[in-house]
């Protein structure tokens, strides 16, 4: 069997924020590598016709642990010479032609389980043919945990299951039936298995005088709470066939229902991907290229909230974050879509009021933005395959 020599330039995305559950990590970790074989493999077993495709570059790699671990990254691909029918992996081909190969992205999530069982939950890839508009690959894990709507009808049964245990079981005087349902989760097995976070409040039906919940059981006001999370397993025949039930006590006392604000001029918060943060996002971008004295322009990467208020107009709330791109202002007169995030590159985070009078068809933007950091960007390239044995991971070097 032929010998595999990688060549991996390598060093680690630096956060610019942190997050209690994740942490960038080198992309030459031995697992990463595993984590994409298993993408790469997926993807390859995915298509029924036409080459391989062989892994050329890992970026952007993020190791959550949630409590299980997943690791999150892009990689780059490009089409080899072996055909998805053969008896080889992709790590046993070459490269094709540049000038008759297909390339691609690849944005994925691997789980990984146990020491070395890894497997892909969620892998969308955007594929360039030699000649042609992008095509775009998505695969979803069929047998993973994924969250389904908590109106969905089929949560029914086994809440209706899963309540009248615990009306059984629990020492309580009273009966409790269904106040909310919080989250709601399922996985595709043989059969089915829910994760369900719901809260469960006391009625007006004692034990003693009630041996179930009737439509005359109503909620107390006062009434005692618990918030239960389920796991149940639903088989072929539609049974509830096992489940597990933990519920905490929220006393009635210590329990209080948000207040409902009606409030016609105080801000609401909008999507931020509504339609509506269109305009007012591109006057604040302008407004913030206009004023700083970057050399390079900067374009909106993430909008993080965003509310609007009725006033004399509509006044905009939105907080963003922004990127420094590879356009200069000396060789562009303006922004535009062409302009790509710089790698390594600064980063703001901004606060934008937005003031927009339409009647009079004008706009006053104000913008102020802190400097969060620069992200230094390594990736790790794969160097292909050599007659040689003794395959190793080099030393870091850096790619700029």
């Amino acid at each position: 069997m032929k010998l595999i020599a990688i060549l991996f330039l390598c060093s680690r995305l630096l956060p610019s924020l942190t997050q209690e559950s994740s942490q960038e990590i080198d992309c030459n970790h031995q697992d990463v590598f595993k984590a994409v074989d298993t993408a790469l493999k997926k993807y390859n077993s995915g298509n029924k016709s036409g080459n391989q495709f062989v892994l050329y570059r890992i970026t952007e790699v993020t190791k959550i642990d949630n409590p299980d671990i997943f690791y999150s990254f892009k990689y780059e691909i490009k089409e080899g010479d072996c055909l998805v029918q053969s008896d080889k992996t992709w790590q046993d081909c070459d490269y094709k032609d540049p000038a008759q190969a297909a390339t691609g992205e690849c944005t994925v999530t691997v789980a990984k389980r146990g020491n070395e069982k890894f497997s892909v939950a969620t892998q969308t890839c955007q594929i360039t043919p030699a000649e042609g508009p992008v095509v775009t690959a998505q695969y979803d894990c069929l047998g993973c945990l994924h969250p389904i709507s908590t109106s969905s009808p089929e949560l029914q049964p086994v809440l209706r299951h899963t309540i009248q245990h615990f009306n059984n079981k629990s020492d309580h005087l009273h009966l409790f039936h269904l106040h909310e349902i919080k989250s709601a989760q399922r996985q595709v097995v043989a059969g089915w298995n829910y994760e369900i976070n719901y809260l469960i409040v006391q009625t007006n039906c004692s034990k003693e005088k009630f041996p179930s919940l009737t439509p005359e059981c109503t909620s107390l006001s006062n009434g005692d709470i618990h918030e239960c999370t389920d796991k149940a397993h639903v088989d072929l025949q539609l049974r509830v066939a096992s489940f597990s039930q933990e519920c905490s006590l929220y006393q009635g006392k210590d329990f209080v229902q948000p207040l409902v604000k009606i409030c016609a001029g105080c801000p609401r918060d909008i999507p931020v991907n509504s339609p509506e943060l269109e305009e007012p996002l591109n006057h604040s971008i302008a407004k913030l290229n206009a004023e700083n004295n970057a050399v390079f322009y900067f374009k909106i990467d993430l909008v993080e909230k965003a509310t609007v208020q009725v006033v004399a107009g509509k006044k905009y709330s939105i907080v963003f974050t922004a990127r420094e791109t590879t356009c200069s202002k000396q060789s562009n007169e303006e922004l535009t879509e062409s302009c790509e995030i710089k790698k390594p590159g600064q980063i703001l985070k901004c606060n934008a009021s937005v003031y927009v009078v339409p009647w009079e068809k004008k706009i006053y933007p104000t913008v102020k933005c802190q400097l969060l950091g620069q992200r230094h960007l390594r990736s790790c390239e794969y160097k292909g395959r050599q007659q040689e044995a003794g395959a190793e991971l080099v030393p870091e070097s850096e790619v700029n």
